[in-house]
């Protein structure tokens, strides 16, 4: 395990509904391709705090990477949203690329 992931899993002992150290855990734990970790991370995340929508696409590629292609295009959907709500046009349509993309594989 690198030593990213046992500091941000030390730092998140003391202070568990750190938004940063949620992120950036579930990134370390992507990029080892640890995608059932990083989902776990995440989820905590969006549930503590209010992403734009960058989680969002996270959390849809590592469903994607676990074989889930429902789960993505509902993550997507959902990063949708949250990039509307705050005016985050390129990743609206970002997503919504992924999303027919996706679909195609159903």
């Amino acid at each position: 395990m690198s030593e990213r992931i046992e500091a941000l899993k030390r730092a998140l002992e003391k202070e568990p509904d750190n938004p940063l150290g949620l992120y950036g855990l579930a990134v370390e734990l992507f990029k080892e391709k640890r995608y059932d970790e990083a989902i776990l991370y995440l989820h905590k995340y969006i549930d503590v705090h209010e992403d734009e929508g960058a989680a969002y696409r996270l959390l849809a590629q590592s469903y994607l990477n676990i074989g889930d292609v429902e789960k993505a295009i509902e993550y997507y959907q959902k990063g949708i949203e949250q990039a509307k709500k705050f005016n985050h046009q390129s990743m609206v349509e970002e997503f919504s690329q992924e999303i027919q993309n996706l679909k195609g594989m159903l």
